[in-house]
Formats: C-alpha cells, sequence, structure tokens
C-alpha cells in the first residue's frame, strides 16, 4: 500500500485547520517554531508518563509495606485509603501517603433550602438583616456555578432555637456526600533548621 503523500512530513505540514502545507510554502521561522513545541512536548509527554508509573509504583509499594507492617501484630489492612507517613532512618526523608476528599451535596441540600427561606420569610420582621445575608451568601454560586461548602456548613454553628431552623441543619448534614477522594504521595526533605520542605514535582514550583 502506498503512502499518502501528505501524511510525509518532510513534504507537507498539517495546520491548524486540519490542512496539509507543503514545506516550501512554511516560512523557516515558523518550521522552527514548530519543531521546537514538538521537541519539548514530547519530552513533557514523557515525563508526564514516568511520573504516572512513579505514583503507581509509590502507591504500591507503600500500601505492600503497610500491609507487611500490620502483618507483626496480626492485624489485616488493605487498600491504599488513609493516611500515612514513613520515615528514613536518619530522620532526613519524610514520606507520606495522604488521602483528599470533595464533598457535596445531594438533593436534600434544596429541601434545607426551602425550609431556611420559610424561616427568614415568617421572621423577616424581627430577624436582622446579617442574618439573611450569611444565608444568601452561603447558597450563591460561583462562576463555576458551584456552591461554597464551607459557607454552607458554617450555617449549622449559627445558635438558633427554632425547630425548623434545626430541621434545615438536619437536612444539610444528611446531605453531605464525598464525591471524589484522592490519595498522592508527597515527599519531605529536612533542611539544616529540622523543618521539612515538599520536594516539588510541580515545574512552576522547582
Amino acid at each position: 500500500m502506498s503512502q499518502n503523500p501528505f501524511e510525509d512530513p518532510s513534504r507537507y505540514r498539517k495546520d491548524h485547520r486540519g490542512a496539509f502545507i507543503p514545506i516550501a510554502q512554511i516560512r523557516e521561522i515558523d518550521l522552527a517554531r514548530d519543531e521546537l513545541v514538538m521537541e519539548k512536548a514530547a519530552k513533557i509527554e514523557a515525563a508526564q508518563a514516568a511520573l504516572k508509573l512513579l505514583q503507581a509504583e509509590l502507591m504500591g509499594d507503600i500500601a505492600a509495606f503497610v500491609e507487611i507492617s500490620a502483618e507483626r501484630y496480626g492485624a489485616k489492612v488493605g487498600g491504599d485509603k488513609g493516611n500515612v507517613t514513613l520515615m528514613s532512618f536518619d530522620g532526613t526523608y519524610k514520606l507520606k501517603r495522604q488521602t483528599s476528599e470533595s464533598i457535596g451535596f445531594d438533593e436534600g441540600l434544596r429541601a434545607a433550602k426551602n425550609i431556611i427561606d420559610e424561616c427568614l420569610e415568617e421572621w423577616s420582621r424581627n430577624s436582622p438583616v446579617p442574618l439573611r445575608a450569611i444565608v444568601e451568601q452561603a447558597f450563591d454560586v460561583n462562576k463555576e456555578g458551584r456552591i461554597n461548602t464551607n459557607a454552607i456548613l458554617s450555617l449549622r454553628r449559627l445558635k438558633i432555637d427554632d425547630e425548623r431552623w434545626q430541621q434545615a441543619m438536619q437536612a444539610i448534614s444528611d446531605s453531605l456526600q464525598t464525591q471524589d477522594s484522592k490519595a498522592y504521595v508527597r515527599l519531605y526533605k529536612r533542611d539544616a533548621s529540622g523543618k521539612y520542605n515538599a520536594v516539588p514535582l510541580d515545574m512552576s514550583a522547582l
């Protein structure tokens, strides 16, 4: 089978619209820029692939070590959840496996909002303006269309004895759910002053 001549990079380059442009019609500076970007992109993607392999290795090895350590006492632990800190013998390095969870609310939050609105409407004559502002701010959405979880949860700290308000706070608590959970590994190194600093893998922090 003959090769499509347009797929020959020595004769043609595909532009951002998908059109094949003859090399002779492309400026030298544009070709040089393209070669630079493609070369660096390949190296960055290769580094990313290596980091993914390293992450899998770290998670697997730490989980295996925790399992072996627990077996000394006849205990069984499994999985890669839970925070774990492993120290080097000289204390120079600290390897930490941590789990971050993203929490949100289910449809029960709407019921809580309806009850709160009823309370505020009934208390409109006597309820302080700041309370209404706090509630409105808590349920306000940001540019991404998301509500501020911490602001919603902070409503539970308000000391309001009304039974319906308490019911709304219970609805907020019941509607809480973990939406995402992610485990990661971070290495810390002790400096001359004894402080542990994270060893960054993000190029912007190097």
